[in-house]
């Protein structure tokens, strides 16, 4: 999955490249696109912004790879696993 948001653009573009799009796969990129949003309005970024903080710490690969637990949680422990998971990236690259 690529993410895809210019500096001067206020929300995200998502462009999913896959060959087998299945129901599956559409939840997944559904999911990502709405964590991304719900990150950006709640740490009051823009698109270009969430983008870069998610891919320099590896924020989408971490939620799809946990697609399966993380998809029914509530939007605040969503948020709170991110901000957990950069938490510990930041401290990986200190």
């Amino acid at each position: 999955m690529r993410i895809f948001a210019p500096d001067s653009c206020k929300s995200m573009i998502i462009i999913v490249f896959a060959t087998d799009m299945n129901k599956k796969n559409l939840d997944i990129a559904y999911f990502l696109s709405f964590c991304i949003e719900q990150y950006k309005e709640a740490k009051h970024l823009s698109g270009s912004e969430a983008a870069k903080i998610f891919d320099k710490y590896g924020v989408l690969e971490y939620l799809e790879q946990h697609f399966e637990p993380l998809h029914s949680q509530s939007r605040q422990w969503i948020l709170e696993d991110i901000d957990e998971f950069i938490g510990l990236r930041k401290g990986e690259a200190a």
